[in-house]
């Protein structure tokens, strides 16, 4: 079953084996634009959520009159106990969520609703592929779509730090230079000695993968204090926040990286998702305060700040028989930082009659991915429209960039 598939691309490279755990990456240069006459020195973190996540339960169309019967025992409703918190009239939002309502309504926080890459099958592997690659294919390519947007910004001064945070390195930021390498923010399978004797095994054999490892050791623990240390029985939604707690430690300094991209597994939810609690909650809850760790971690960098979340698709309209949902297409991004014209949630709706659902049992997609994306990277960047679909993503010259989504 789709479900089973690994997350880990049989091309995977010995770097990223070893360094395993959440990737987390980022650019080796400052581009030139963080010392601009401007004073503006962007950030730009990417957060893929592996597993696919039900668009239909973050931010629920309570609106749409065949909304509530389709998600049935797990629908979100506006009112009674745990009731989800209204954007507007027709959207609302998961109620494990608070911090991201709370930047919503400070307008530094986004949505994009019946949203999907052009993927169109329902397998994890190839979806997070195309999610990743930035093709509109699976397979194309072994590198990502912000390594190569990475690669298209000038150079400015060296930066030398660079980081890893999660289950694989992500495909989004993997390929030839400008990455410096994987470094590790946190390693929980393995002790400080075990982790100094594969940077002593690797000294010889490979010497730059050798001093990344190393220099990811000593910013962990810089990045690490004593309320970074993982408390016993700190769960998958804690680790979001002390990945996000250590990133934006290290991404608030003057010599941090500027780009990130961080992959949190899980969102599978199959079975026993939950409505306003529950499974789904749990790890929305770790996202939104994820979300907030960068926000106060990143201090006064956060007005220079976008986030953008994304997952290679949604989740069926109807629940199933184990109040979960199966594989689905269309879903949302979420986009929050103090540089993001928020306060909206920004969607050409489809609709959920039978007659409007992809394949009679997705929400159908009205938005490109990429164009979203590109959007971001246009304005917040400074990439051009021609860099974006002939490099970026290629082949992509049809999905224009969203005007708009940066202030």
């Amino acid at each position: 079953m789709d479900c089973c598939e690994s997350a880990m691309s049989p091309a995977m490279s010995r770097r990223a084996l070893l360094l395993g755990g959440a990737s987390f990456a980022a650019w080796a240069y400052l581009p030139k634009f963080a010392r601009a006459a401007d004073g503006r020195d962007p950030r730009l973190i990417v957060v893929i959520l592996r597993g696919a996540l039900d668009g239909l339960a973050t931010v629920a169309p309570v609106g749409d009159p065949d909304y509530a019967a389709l998600h049935g025992s797990i629908a979100l409703r506006p009112d009674g106990p745990h009731a989800a918190l209204m954007l507007d009239s027709f959207f609302a939002l998961h109620p494990a969520m608070p911090e991201f309502a709370r930047m919503y309504r400070e307008k530094q926080a986004a949505v994009i609703h019946a949203v999907s890459t052009p993927y169109r099958d329902r397998s994890h592997f190839d979806g997070q592929d195309v999610l990743e690659s930035g093709f509109a294919g699976p397979g194309r390519v072994q590198s990502g779509w912000l390594n190569r947007a990475l690669g298209a910004l000038p150079r400015g001064d060296r930066v030398t730090g660079a980081l890893a945070v999660g289950p694989t390195a992500p495909l989004v930021l993997r390929g030839p230079a400008p990455t410096v390498g994987w470094a590790p923010a946190a390693l929980p399978q393995a002790d400080d000695d075990t982790a100094m004797r594969l940077v002593e095994l690797y000294s010889h054999r490979d010497p730059a993968l050798a001093s990344a490892l190393s220099q990811g050791l000593r910013l962990e623990k810089s990045a690490q204090g004593d309320d970074m240390k993982p408390k016993p029985g700190t769960n998958h939604a804690g680790a979001m926040r002390l990945v996000a707690r250590g990133a934006a430690k290290l991404m608030a300094a003057d010599d941090g990286p500027r780009i990130a991209a961080l992959a949190f597994d899980g969102w599978d939810t199959h079975a026993n998702e939950g409505g306003p609690v529950g499974r789904l909650a749990q790890l929305l809850g770790g996202l939104d305060g994820a979300l907030a760790e960068f926000e106060s971690g990143l201090g006064g960098r956060w007005r220079d700040t976008v986030i953008v979340v994304a997952t290679e698709f949604g989740r069926t309209a109807r629940i199933n028989g184990t109040e979960g949902t199966d594989h689905g297409t269309g879903t949302v991004a979420l986009l929050a930082g103090g540089a993001i014209k928020g306060g909206r949630v920004i969607s050409d709706w489809p609709g959920l009659k039978p007659a409007n659902l992809y394949e009679a049992r997705d929400l159908a997609p009205t938005t490109d991915l990429r164009a979203a994306i590109k959007g971001v990277l246009r304005d917040h960047l400074g990439l051009s429209d021609r860099v974006l679909a002939d490099n970026v993503f290629p082949g992509s010259a049809a999905a224009k960039p969203m005007k708009g989504l940066v202030g």
